[in-house]
C-alpha cells in the first residue's frame, strides 16, 4: 500500500486527491472518491452560501470518511462561504486564487486542515510561514486557472523550499503520473479531469465525451491578458475569446464575455459557446468509469512501476 505524510495528515487511505473543481466537484464525486480511499473536495466555485451548505450537508449524508471544501477567495460570497464551512464542519480546506492569510486563525481554531493552491516557489514558502499544513503544487499543465510553471519544474522545487507536505497538481491521470509525482518528492497527487469523466461526476455527457475525443492538443490558454490565464479545450468560445485579446479587448469586456460560459458548458453541455475546463492530460483520457476504478487502478499501477524501479541494474 502506498501510504504517505499526506494519507496521515488527512487521515485518507491513498495519496489521491480529487480537484474541487467548481460546477462538478458535487457531493456524489466528492463522496464517491472519498468513499474509495481518496480526498474528495467539494468545489464552492461562486456560488452562493446556502448551495454550499447544502452540498457539505449532502456529502455528509452519502460518506462518513474525510472530505475538503476549496473556496476560491475572490468569490464575491467568500465570506458568507466561509461562515458556513466553519459551522457546518468540514474538517479539511484548500484555497485558490488569492491567499487564505486573513483566515487563517479562525480556521486553525476550528480544527481545520489547510492546503492552498499554489503556482510558484515563493508563494509555497510564505503559506508555510502562515501556518498552513500542506500545499497543492499546480503547474500550467492543469485545466481551469493557471500559472506560468511546468509540474515537472515546479514540483521539485517547492519540496526543496518548504517541510510540510506537497501534493502536485496538473497533468496526472494514472499510476505512471502518482509514481512520477513520488520520485518528485510530492506526497500524493491531485487529479481533476481524470474524476471529470467518471460515472459519478455530474459533468453533462457531452462535456465528457469531448474530454475522450481530445489529444494531446486539445487544450488552449486564454485570459492571459486578464491575470487570470484559463485552459479549457479548443472550441468556438476559445476562438472568439483569443481574437477579443488580439483586438485589445478591455478586462472588463472579457469578464462579461465569459460570464456564465463555465456552467454551459460543463453542466449544460454547450460544447462550442461554453467553457470546457480540461488540463494537457485529456489527451490520456479514453473512458469514463468508476471513481472507485479510477483511483484502484492509479494505485495499482504506481506501485507496479514503484517495484519494477527495483530491477534496474546499477552500473
Amino acid at each position: 500500500m502506498l501510504r504517505t505524510a499526506i494519507c496521515d495528515l488527512f487521515g485518507i487511505e491513498h495519496p489521491i486527491i480529487q480537484g474541487g473543481m467548481a460546477h462538478v466537484a458535487t457531493a456524489e464525486l466528492v463522496a464517491a472518491v472519498s468513499n474509495a480511499g481518496g480526498l474528495g473536495i467539494i468545489g464552492c466555485g461562486y456560488y452562493q452560501a446556502e448551495w454550499v451548505r447544502q452540498q457539505i450537508r449532502l456529502t455528509k449524508q452519502k460518506t462518513s470518511r474525510p472530505f475538503g471544501i476549496n473556496v476560491p477567495l475572490t468569490s464575491p460570497y467568500v465570506k458568507e462561504v466561509i461562515e458556513v464551512i466553519l459551522r457546518e464542519g468540514v474538517p479539511i480546506i484548500t484555497t485558490g486564487t488569492a491567499s487564505p492569510r486573513p483566515y487563517i486563525l479562525r480556521f486553525k481554531q476550528a480544527g481545520m486542515k489547510i492546503m492552498p493552491v499554489i503556482a510558484t516557489v515563493s508563494a509555497a514558502k510564505h503559506m508555510e510561514e502562515a501556518g498552513v499544513d500542506a500545499v497543492v503544487a499546480e503547474g500550467m499543465e492543469s485545466g481551469g486557472h493557471i500559472g506560468e510553471v511546468t509540474t515537472m519544474a515546479l514540483v521539485p522545487q517547492v519540496v526543496d523550499t518548504v517541510k510540510i507536505p506537497v501534493v502536485a497538481a496538473g497533468g496526472f491521470a494514472d499510476g505512471r503520473g502518482l509514481a512520477a509525482a513520488l520520485a518528485l518528492g510530492a506526497q500524493g497527487i491531485q487529479m481533476g479531469t481524470r474524476f471529470v469523466a467518471s460515472t459519478e461526476c455530474v459533468a453533462n455527457p457531452k462535456y465528457k465525451q469531448k474530454i475522450l475525443e481530445a489529444d494531446d492538443r486539445a487544450t488552449t490558454v486564454t485570459g492571459y491578458s486578464t491575470g487570470l490565464p484559463l485552459r479549457a479545450l479548443k472550441n468556438s468560445l476559445t476562438e472568439q475569446y483569443h481574437a477579443l485579446e488580439q483586438a485589445g479587448v478591455s478586462k472588463e469586456e472579457l469578464e462579461l464575455f465569459a460570464q456564465g460560459r463555465m456552467h454551459l458548458g460543463l453542466i449544460e453541455g454547450d460544447t462550442e459557446e461554453g467553457s470546457l475546463l480540461a488540463g494537457q492530460i485529456a489527451g490520456m483520457i479514453k473512458d469514463i468509469k468508476p471513481v472507485r476504478a479510477i483511483i484502484e487502478d492509479t494505485i495499482a499501477q504506481a506501485e507496479k512501476i514503484i517495484a519494477s524501479l527495483n530491477n534496474f541494474r546499477k552500473g
